[in-house]
């Protein structure tokens, strides 16, 4: 079974006749203790294109050390990266292929290059002896696979200890300290943010498209025909290749089932299906609606376990607020029994549709959309002009769903005049942020205050939402002979916070819809 681990780490220049100065001068650091040479075989897999290096992604296949094994990295940060281990075995372990999936979608990944390290390695110390860092002079040879060029290189990294094994103050400080210490011994940063990095770069032939520094994300690249910076194809199309980027690698996240994974998913789903609504005057409506369609599809089957949970901890919340007289029954293993039930059935539903071949096709489908765009003739026209008129026309749409439910009385067809408003407010503001850009600050301020109505219809939304589980959970209390006060004492409290929502309403929506912040657009 894989195993994770936050690697946070530094590298650093240096040569076959570097010398690691006296570190214990660092605060924290009360020795040095050598732990000798390892000899370290390492074979890195991409795919062909170098996919995964173009996205700082790294798996290898390495002998040797006590961490052999199977290592696939991905970037968080500058100088951080989580790395998921598997045991050594001659082939790639499902669990490491399925985080790849996204990326390497029908294809295979080939060996690219095989570095070989001689470690020398130092432990860095606090005073009880409970390790802080592990330092290591790394002398590597590096060739390129398969029988291609070679290079050979020596570089200093220094890296945090495990969180779990670390003493207190082993942290992005000592590192800091560390730096400092080894700056004044001459020793500086790498260039280069990783040895795979390096070695393709080193063992790259002239004029090599393969070399990293000359690699574009996945599904970013464009044809010769670009659309000319300010235009709005050119807009348009920078804000759908972010989208498309974030989905491509936020699947192995969801898959690891990291927090707000599967809602920054179906953010970035949404996002492009309501660029590809509001600017159909940019790109054709007959190319852009059906991948639309399967947009509208993968964040569906994504909903269904994100849903529950925003649902569960809403009502785990409201049963916590009450106070213990008025929990009649088990009211918290009953939440929790129902709620786990639907949980398990939505992962399994999302984990499905990530696998499915139809969203592989779809992610080919982005890629192949954003390399050869369906561009209309407004594409070429000046972006501030196209993309205000497109956020006016947004907001249009959204005033009268607004001025429609503000018409309404409270009840059933209020509520769904309110999320269909809410849609509305979403699409406007997602037309706003694709706009930022371009507009500046107008769309910012446009895009925050249409945001605070979205909010305000989304608390109403959720409330719908909750008081139909708790007439649900209210029945199963019922059959099961248990009281069901509880679940109607928080349906009432529901049905009050979506009354006050609807109190608040016209006032957020005079803000949201002032002529300054529409005019402040155009000009």
């Amino acid at each position: 079974m894989a195993e994770t681990k936050r690697e946070i780490e530094r590298k650093y220049e240096a040569t076959s006749g570097t010398r690691v100065p006296d570190l214990t001068r660092v605060p924290a650091v009360a020795a040095m203790a050598d732990r000798g040479v390892t000899e370290l075989d390492a074979v890195y897999y991409d795919t062909p294109d170098l996919r995964l290096a173009a996205d700082g992604v790294t798996l290898r296949r390495r002998t040797g050390g006590s961490d052999e094994g199977w290592h696939l990295k991905f970037p968080v940060a500058s100088g951080i990266r989580d790395e998921i281990r598997a045991p050594l075995a001659d082939t790639l372990p499902g669990e490491l292929a399925g985080l790849l999936r996204s990326r390497v979608r029908g294809g295979e990944v080939v060996p690219v290059v095989r570095l070989r390290s001689a470690r020398d390695v130092r432990h860095l110390q606090a005073a009880d002896g409970t390790l802080l860092a592990e330092l290591s002079v790394d002398t590597v040879h590096a060739e390129r696979l398969p029988g291609g060029a070679e290079a050979t290189w020596t570089e200093i990294e220094v890296e945090l200890a495990d969180e779990a094994d670390a003493a207190e103050g082993a942290d992005e400080a000592l590192l800091d300290a560390i730096e400092k210490r080894l700056r004044k011994a001459d020793i500086h940063p790498s260039s280069a943010p990783s040895k795979l990095s390096r070695a393709l770069e080193e063992t790259s032939a002239d004029g090599d498209a393969a070399s990293v520094g000359a690699l574009a994300p996945t599904g970013a690249s464009a044809p010769g025909g670009a659309p000319a910076p300010g235009t709005a194809g050119h807009a348009v199309l920078a804000y759908l290749r972010e989208q498309a980027e974030a989905i491509v690698a936020l699947d192995p996240a969801v898959r690891r089932d990291l927090p707000d994974a599967v809602h920054q998913l179906r953010v970035a789903c949404r996002r492009m299906r309501s660029a590809f609504k509001t600017y159909r005057k940019v790109l054709d409506r007959d190319v852009t609606d059906p991948v639309g369609a399967e947009l509208k599809w993968l964040a569906g089957e994504l909903g269904v376990a994100r849903d529950q949970e925003v649902l569960t901890e809403r009502l785990r919340g409201r049963i916590d607020a009450l106070p213990r007289p008025l929990r009649l029954g088990p009211v918290r293993g009953r939440l929790r029994t129902w709620s786990a039930a639907r949980a398990r059935s939505g992962r399994r539903r999302a984990l499905a549709a990530l696998d499915s071949a139809r969203c592989l096709a779809l992610l080919d489908t982005l890629d192949g959309l954003l390399a050869d765009p369906p561009l209309r003739a407004p594409a070429a026209r000046d972006a501030r002009a196209v993309l205000a008129r497109a956020v006016l026309k947004d907001h249009d749409r959204l005033t009268a769903r607004v001025d429609r439910a503000l018409a309404l009385d409270p009840g059933r067809d209020l509520d769904v005049a309110l999320h269909e408003a809410r849609k509305a407010a979403k699409r406007a503001r997602y037309a706003a942020d694709a706009a930022a850009p371009t507009l500046g600050k107008p769309a910012r301020r446009f895009a925050k205050r249409v945001k605070s109505v979205q909010s305000l219809l989304g608390e109403h939304q959720d409330s719908v939402v909750a008081r139909e589980a708790l007439r649900e959970l209210a029945d199963q209390a019922h059959a099961a002979g248990e009281s069901a006060f509880t679940w109607g004492l928080l349906h009432g409290r529901e049905e009050a916070g979506a009354a006050a929502v609807e109190g608040e309403l016209p006032a957020a929506w005079s803000r949201a819809s002032a002529p300054g912040i529409r005019a402040a657009l155009t000009r």
